[in-house]
């Protein structure tokens, strides 16, 4: 068994389910405690039975409920150490005892899986991205990518499944609401990834055996999940990559969890 659910997915809060037989782990607590236990509730999961919880990096929409949640179920958090010493006010929350730290593309293990932290460009401390390894399959989750790299490529390649950022459309952002700095971070290096390069990276994963893909982290404000849907999907089939068969894609829903993918 090696399966993946995204509880919250959004500019508005972020948390990710990865289970195995013997272990469960979530990716980023962006949302509330309560919100967090109502999710795995539906799921017919204690939240006492995770085993871990991996922190991407430090911003709030990532780490909202983080000290809560650990600290009411005495959960052990896993993060490096710009990320750790970048988030205090959570982290006093937290015994030292459940503070792992990791090195950035040092593998380590929680349970029956083996993880690869990698970097990704974003206006945080030292963010990254996860690869997650069991039974010779391999699942990746990368969002808040401000541009896309031959590293991060890399470190997605030969990934059966993937959690990837589309976070914004440009014509869309270009006349939302944000005022222009804001504008100008998400479209910058070190900002968000827009649908179209979502899509370039998946048909560029689709050569390395990628079977799934989610799309995750959209904008509220410069995005819609059908826009996301169809610029990615137009992008890999004019490469003609695609097949219906051996494919699927769909998007993250913000607000509540969606299905349980079985990889």
């Amino acid at each position: 068994m090696f399966n993946f659910c995204s509880l919250y997915s959004g500019s508005s809060g972020n948390s990710l389910l990865v289970e195995t037989e013997n272990t469960k782990i979530l990716v980023d607590v962006g949302v509330s405690s309560k919100k967090i236990e109502n999710a795995l509730s539906n799921l017919d999961i204690n939240p006492s039975s995770i085993n871990g919880i991996l922190i991407t990096h430090e911003h709030s929409d990532h780490v909202q409920g983080l000290g809560t949640f650990a600290k009411k179920y005495d959960l052990p958090i896993f993060a490096n150490q710009k990320t750790l010493d970048a988030m205090p006010k959570q982290i006093e929350k937290i015994s030292q005892n459940n503070i792992k730290k990791f090195i950035i593309e040092e593998k380590f293990e929680i349970g029956d899986m083996q993880i690869k932290p990698f970097s990704i460009p974003h206006d945080a401390a030292n963010p990254c991205g996860f690869s997650i390894f069991k039974d010779n399959k391999k699942i990746s989750i990368a969002t808040d990518i401000g541009h896309m790299t031959n590293g991060i490529l890399k470190n997605l390649e030969d990934s059966i499944f993937v959690l990837l950022e589309s976070n914004y459309d440009p014509e869309v952002l270009k006349f939302s609401r944000y005022p222009y700095q804001l504008k100008s971070r998400i479209s910058g290096p070190n900002g968000h990834l827009s649908n179209e390069l979502a899509g370039k990276t998946i048909n560029h994963l689709l050569n390395s055996g990628l079977q799934q893909a989610i799309l995750g982290h959209l904008s509220k404000e410069s995005n819609f999940p059908e826009l996301a849907y169809k610029t990615v999907l137009d992008e890999i089939i004019s490469s003609n990559n695609y097949s219906e068969s051996n494919f699927k894609l769909s998007v993250a829903s913000r607000d509540i969890p969606g299905n349980i993918c079985s990889l």
